[in-house]
């Protein structure tokens, strides 16, 4: 295999005592999309800044690209794009004006700036909106330039720390169709995402974070299968307790969520047979997916 296009062995960085990446090791290879998935507070945004060298760990190996990283940083992010957490457009040029500005901080002419232009407003959907102030962009737009933006430089590798994070559902799927198309340019993806989905979606491989820890690794059908029941069956409505508890011996697992039954079973007909005897009751049978994964191994708890 060639060499890793990323590679973090033994990462670790404390803030104010804490460890907040906690020795994590994992590789990124060339044409994949690598996933890091986690509450709050795991660890996700602060792995990508060390994975880019934007601060200093305190410890570990970092390679993007060939390069050590902080110590070549900057020629590593020569060929990287970079779409942050939050947009960071200049409000007061236009649209092209932001695309230009973003050009010139990778030593690119001018004239090979404004080539790729047009190809990446049509990327984007912004064809003809060139002029356009960003005041005038709706989130969807701005997240769309904040992607083109990224790919300003040609990049090999792009970062993305919550792509589709407060888009409704209309732009997060365009946004997950140009990813795929950038997949299949070849390009290496490094995400970061709450939207499980998403993950499922895109993600080749990734790995689950927790308290700055990798606690799995795999591709997104790896991880449903290695930790979760096949099918799950969600359970509501009067008695649904009662409910529970008499077909527990034959269901498998069941975990009581507020008010509601969660069934994970790998025979998933004698749970759906006994709903048909409970009229009061709701469920919906489906097949289990990464979500059902992660809330397994990192729990409903609310982070902040």
């Amino acid at each position: 295999m060639s060499e890793a296009v990323l590679s973090v062995a033994g990462l670790r960085k404390r803030y104010a005592g804490e460890e907040v990446v906690a020795g994590i090791d994992f590789e990124v290879q060339a044409g994949e999309c690598f996933g890091l998935l986690g509450p709050n507070g795991a660890g996700k945004t602060t792995t990508l800044k060390l994975c880019l060298g934007l601060i200093e760990p305190d410890a570990g190996e970092i390679r993007l690209l060939g390069r050590p990283v902080p110590a070549a940083a900057r020629e590593a992010r020569q060929r990287v794009g970079v779409i942050p957490q939050f947009d960071n457009l200049d409000p007061d040029f236009s649209v092209r004006e932001n695309l230009q500005v973003y050009g010139r901080y990778f030593g690119m002419k001018r004239s090979d700036i404004e080539a790729r232009i047009p190809q990446l407003l049509e990327f984007a959907g912004l064809s003809g909106r060139e002029g356009a102030k960003i005041q005038t962009l709706s989130g969807g737009m701005k997240r769309r330039l904040t992607l083109a933006r990224a790919l300003v430089n040609d990049p090999e590798v792009v970062f993305l720390d919550e792509p589709t994070t407060g888009l409704d559902p209309q732009a997060r799927h365009l946004i997950w169709e140009r990813l795929k198309s950038l997949k299949q340019e070849g390009k290496t993806l490094l995400l970061t995402t709450h939207f499980l989905e998403e993950a499922e979606r895109l993600c080749s491989r990734l790995v689950i974070m927790d308290h700055g820890r990798i606690i799995a690794l795999g591709s997104p059908r790896e991880l449903i299968a290695k930790h979760i029941e096949p099918h799950v069956v969600e359970v509501h409505g009067p008695g649904f307790e009662t409910w529970a508890e008499k077909v527990r011996p034959q269901a498998g697992r069941i975990e009581i969520v507020g008010e509601t039954a969660f069934c994970y079973a790998r025979d998933e007909e004698p749970v759906v047979a006994s709903l048909k005897t409970e009229p009061e009751l709701i469920y919906l049978h489906r097949p289990a997916n990464l979500e059902d994964v992660f809330l397994k191994l990192t729990g409903r708890d609310l982070r902040d």
